[in-house]
């Protein structure tokens, strides 16, 4: 966004209303008013002819604007005009083609700043700079503002369905500059201001549609292999009464396998067309996801590459590519071992974290505890094998200490000499 225009103003304001309305050729319409001291009247004639100032010279567009806004400020209830004002900056303007998005979006950043940080009313005018930017295709001017929008919420006292309203704007602004992850995270934000607690709320149209619209794009996406969270939705726990088909393909992509998911396009042939959902897309994906359940129940870490074949479907010498695969997914790590024609398990990603999985944690915990002790055994023998024979070295030591001293020669006194009378 533009940086906010500093607004320098000096006069009354019934003189600076006179002022803008001979600016936009209404003058002798506003000037009665004026004279009656009918503020308000006078004001909602001029921001109802402020459309003017889209065509005024781009030189003047600025100041201009700059004065519209101060006068909306002093309104008694400035939340009658402001919708007026910004629905103009959003419309195009004639007088600068090529800097109008510059002039238009300043304008609007000014009335945002120009706003008490807890005024309710920079909800609305916030709404419609994503709207702005999202008609411009600039959403990447948007996300660093997007940081703040908790805080916001809480000073503006932003009820959940207007949060929503938000949520899901953002999501459609992200999602049509290509940014899918940010759409995706927006959408789930806006699905999760549903009460929980209220059947009647998650079951709901909107809530309906909303929670099918994230989980389209949650199978779709080549990027995303996790769906605990949006599981977790109420809203989307609902869908199996209201699309129970979709509901199930969910489940397949959560914690099933391909072979599954082939099941499933049998069970409901023609359905994945005629939703436009792309199956080479979704075969794909399920090929990695099932690779990742492989390798995450694997015990000892090793797979032969007969097995990766036989569960992702595939010929044994495309086993090595969707390795590749799978390891940019971020989904596992390891290595092939082409002499061995298995793949070396270093790390896996549990798509799902259940009663099973803390099933094979337990055996692998019971596994290491085992080749554990044993090492620790190997050890604490060899410990011991050092300790004897340092213990038979010292033994031998002082053996031969106890030899010398009962019965060997002294050699340190050298040899005696013989005894002669002269001794006595």
């Amino acid at each position: 966004m533009a940086s906010p225009q500093l607004i320098f103003v000096d006069g009354t304001f019934g003189e600076l209303a006179q002022e803008m309305a001979d600016y936009i050729q209404i003058g002798d319409q506003v000037k009665p008013l004026l004279e009656k001291e009918q503020n308000e009247e006078a004001l909602q004639a001029i921001v109802k002819a402020s459309h003017y100032l889209n065509s005024v010279p781009e030189k003047e567009f600025t100041a201009a604007y700059n004065l519209l806004i101060h006068l909306v400020l002093q309104a008694k209830e400035p939340k009658k005009h402001l919708p007026t004002v910004c629905s103009n900056l959003l419309k195009p303007i004639t007088s600068s083609p090529a800097h109008g998005f510059t002039l238009a979006s300043g304008a609007l950043s000014t009335i945002f700043n120009l706003l008490a940080v807890d005024n309710p009313l920079r909800y609305n005018v916030f709404m419609q700079i994503v709207r702005f930017l999202r008609q411009h295709g600039q959403f990447e001017l948007l996300k660093p503002r997007l940081k703040n929008l908790d805080l916001w919420f809480e000073e503006w006292d932003t009820d959940e369905e207007d949060q929503r309203k938000l949520y899901v704007e953002v999501s459609d602004a992200a999602g049509e500059s290509g940014d899918e992850e940010e759409s995706y995270y927006y959408l789930l934000k806006a699905i999760g201001t549903f009460d929980r607690d209220d059947q009647e709320e998650i079951t709901s149209e909107e809530a309906q549609r909303l929670s099918l619209k994230a989980v389209r794009i949650a199978i779709s996406s080549p990027n995303r292999f996790d769906f605990q969270d949006l599981r977790a939705l109420p809203s989307v726990q609902a869908l199996s009464d209201s699309h129970p088909v979709y509901s199930q393909l969910l489940d397949i992509f959560t914690e099933q396998d391909l072979e599954d998911y082939n099941d499933f396009r049998e069970e409901h042939e023609g359905w994945i067309e005629k939703e436009k959902l792309d199956h080479e897309k979704l075969q794909r994906k399920m090929r990695l996801l099932t690779f990742a359940s492989l390798a995450a129940s694997t015990p000892n870490r090793e797979i032969p590459y007969a097995n990766v074949a036989k569960a992702l479907q595939i010929k044994p010498e495309e086993v090595e590519l969707w390795t590749i695969d799978v390891i940019r997914a971020g989904l596992i790590e390891g290595r092939l071992s082409q002499s061995k024609q298995v793949f070396l398990v270093h790390r896996t990603t549990y798509r799902v974290f259940g009663e099973k999985q803390w099933r094979e944690l337990g055996t692998r915990i019971d596994t290491y505890k085992t080749v554990v002790d044993k090492l620790t055994g190997v050890v604490r023998k060899a410990q011991a094998d050092v300790e004897a024979q340092r213990e038979r070295e010292q033994q031998e030591i002082e053996r031969k200490l106890a030899n010398v001293g009962m019965g060997g020669p002294d050699r340190r006194r050298g040899p005696q000499k013989p005894r002669t009378e002269d001794d006595d």
